[in-house]
């Protein structure tokens, strides 16, 4: 296995732990989804934080500005290829611009 490979399954790994902990979060322990979201979001916010900047620094408004770039190409990415995934399931993709229960 390259390095490369490597790299993706622990990426593809890491992603299936923390989805199966936000899962037991909701369904085990009974938290709100928005809730356990909202966690996530905050939880990455502030290891990206300690990744760029370490314990004893933060972010300029610049490196805010990168990490918001990375998050919506990021997302943007998942998106498209759960719209894949959909299609070749034979499912018509819906593209939903409202997060459910907002007003």
């Amino acid at each position: 296995m390259s390095e490369q490979q490597k790299k993706i399954e622990d990426h593809n790994q890491s992603i299936e732990e923390f989805i199966a902990l936000a899962n037991e979060m909701t369904e085990k322990k009974g938290r709100d989804i928005k809730l356990v979201s909202a966690a996530l979001m905050a939880a990455s916010g502030i290891y990206a934080t300690f990744m760029a900047a370490g314990n004893n620094g933060y972010l300029a408004p610049g490196g805010v500005d990168k990490v918001v770039e990375l998050y919506q190409k990021n997302l943007t990415y998942i998106q498209e290829r759960k719209k894949q995934e959909l299609e070749a399931k034979g499912l018509q993709a819906k593209p939903i611009s409202k997060i459910a229960g907002d007003a």
